[in-house]
């Protein structure tokens, strides 16, 4: 029996003419667009198809461009009775996959994640802080970088990715040197990101405060479908506990490659990236090669997943 899980892209993921095809070929996807729009009081549907890439990649139009997107495919898949046994995001992706999970309304969701974007931009003035990729060290190797570098200011681990990925974030004078020293201790590349802020290290503790005020002023509903929350790497059901991971995630490190390992343990053998672009599918691959990988952003990946899908029985759990 397979156990399917959906996936939900986050920041990064996003390109100019996303979402363009399921808008004209799905009457629901378009719905979702139109509702986002509603939402949001401005076409987040024509920065998706028509951009410019960089209004798209502004923060606080990326989230719920993003969000957005997923959704709609989502229940695209959703009209084909194609229905996940648990749901995952990564960071931003998580929003996603709480509203796949309806914990939250896509109009509640697509507003929330639009101030998150802003408050997460404001609490760094651009050009204090940054991002690295870093490729080829342990955990262990990146966490005594890190340590190395800290009287330059913060840097930490922000995004656990796979075994060969871990993304560090802080103030950016720290996080240049600990590419420098990444690089001599021997990482296989170390490069900084082309990202407006610093996520998920604690330079966002002023973004999280402020977003914890508007979450919980929100309902959050029990969830239909698990959700593995990035803050704890653990299955989640209750309102009440995905909304919780949610504020903490902000300044916390994305624990993907545990969230995925801890999937599989549970009998996950196939992922189904829900959303632009396929940055989680090479993710899952570097974890693990032995599952099925497939995704969903236009007709045709949609029609390949659901061939690929035939005939499979969902579980519960």
């Amino acid at each position: 029996m397979k156990k399917i899980a959906f996936i939900f892209p986050g920041q990064a993921s996003q390109y100019v003419g996303m979402g363009r095809d399921l808008f004209e070929k799905f009457p629901v996807a378009r719905k979702t667009f139109e509702e986002a729009d509603s939402a949001l009081g401005f076409s987040i549907s024509r920065l998706c198809f028509e951009g410019p890439d960089e209004e798209l990649r502004l923060t606080a139009h990326t989230q719920p461009a993003i969000l957005t997107v997923s959704t709609a495919a989502f229940r695209v898949l959703e009209e084909r009775s194609l229905q996940p046994s648990v749901v995952a995001g990564h960071s931003l992706g998580e929003y996603s996959a709480l509203v796949a999970a309806q914990a939250l309304k896509l109009a509640e969701a697509v507003n929330i994640v639009h101030q998150r974007g802003r408050y997460m931009q404001e609490a760094v003035p651009v050009g204090e802080g940054a991002m690295a990729a870093i490729q080829g060290l342990s955990m262990e190797d990146v966490q005594k970088v890190c340590a190395e570098v800290r009287s330059a200011g913060v840097c930490s681990a922000a995004n656990i990715n796979s075994p060969a990925q871990i993304v560090i974030a802080g103030a950016i004078a720290a996080v240049e040197q600990a590419v420098k020293r990444a690089t001599e201790a021997g990482a296989k590349r170390a490069l900084l990101l082309p990202v407006s802020a610093p996520f998920h290290c604690s330079l966002m503790k002023p973004a999280q405060d402020r977003l914890e005020s508007d979450l919980m002023g929100l309902e959050f509903k029990d969830l239909r479908t698990p959700v593995v929350t990035n803050v704890d790497a653990q299955y989640v059901t209750s309102g009440r506990a995905a909304r919780a991971a949610l504020i903490r995630q902000v300044s916390a490190p994305v624990l993907w490659e545990q969230s995925v390992r801890v999937m599989m343990d549970a009998g996950v053998d196939t992922f189904v990236e829900v959303g632009p672009g396929r940055v989680l599918s090479g993710l899952v691959k570097q974890i693990d090669r032995t599952v099925k990988i497939l995704n969903v952003e236009d007709e045709k990946s949609l029609a390949a997943t659901i061939e690929s899908l035939a005939g499979a029985v969902q579980t519960a759990g």
